[in-house]
């Protein structure tokens, strides 16, 4: 890797980030309260969630349900997300974008709250399997903002925290980023509204793949 880079590692979230589930991800999870008895959380309540372990989620979203009912919901709601991830789509762009980032050497990584099988399924789908040198899921390591995620793959990958960059669409991914020591961008089209990312103090706030992908070009 030359040094003329500013980054080595670019670590992305999953959902929100590269993948459009943002909207199915909050209907399932407002399908599954609804299937076991609990109250329905409102779009936003569910949304930010989104990119937490699913346990973790689970209990934010139903904060009331017994605990011993969070395996049940938590198989309602992959049942309702299995059954309609076809519906999915990288967001417009990201293909090339990626493209881009490998062509100039740099090494990709995920970090993510999707379970293990679940982000497999996701890169299958997407055909994404041999575009990413590392990746992390929730079930494998701690549930993000916990630094563990992101450290275990700078260690992978023998990169440290000054060139490597976590990009995702939540305050837990910038969160996740400023407990690891790294640089963060944030993305403004995914589940969390852009309001609460300058506490996390992000190198810059995207609107859209394109406009990302320009960032990254330029910055990284």
């Amino acid at each position: 890797m030359t040094d003329r880079r500013r980054f080595d590692l670019i670590v992305f979230d999953w959902d929100g980030t590269l993948f459009d589930s943002t909207a199915l991800i909050v209907q399932c999870i407002q399908a599954a309260c609804r299937d076991v008895g609990a109250p329905e959380p409102d779009a936003g309540r569910a949304a930010y969630v989104i990119g937490l372990g699913l346990h973790d989620a689970l209990q934010h979203a139903a904060p009331g349900l017994p605990t011993d009912r969070y395996p049940e919901l938590g198989r309602r709601y992959r049942q309702h997300y299995f059954a309609r991830q076809h519906e999915l789509v990288l967001f417009d762009g990201t293909l090339e974008m990626l493209a881009a980032l490998k062509a100039r050497q740099h090494w990709l990584a995920v970090a993510t709250g999707k379970s293990r099988p679940g982000l497999d399924e996701a890169l299958r789908h997407a055909s994404l399997h041999e575009v990413f040198d590392a990746t992390r899921t929730a079930d494998e390591t701690a549930s993000k903002p916990d630094p563990r995620m992101l450290r275990e793959l700078m260690a992978e990958l023998g990169v440290d925290a000054g060139r490597t960059l976590m990009i995702g669409d939540t305050t837990h991914d910038l969160q996740l980023a400023a407990n690891a020591g790294t640089a963060s961008v944030a993305v403004a089209y995914g589940a969390h509204e852009p309001d609460g990312f300058a506490a996390y103090a992000p190198l810059a706030i995207a609107h859209s793949t394109r406009e990302l992908h320009g960032w990254l070009l330029e910055h990284a």
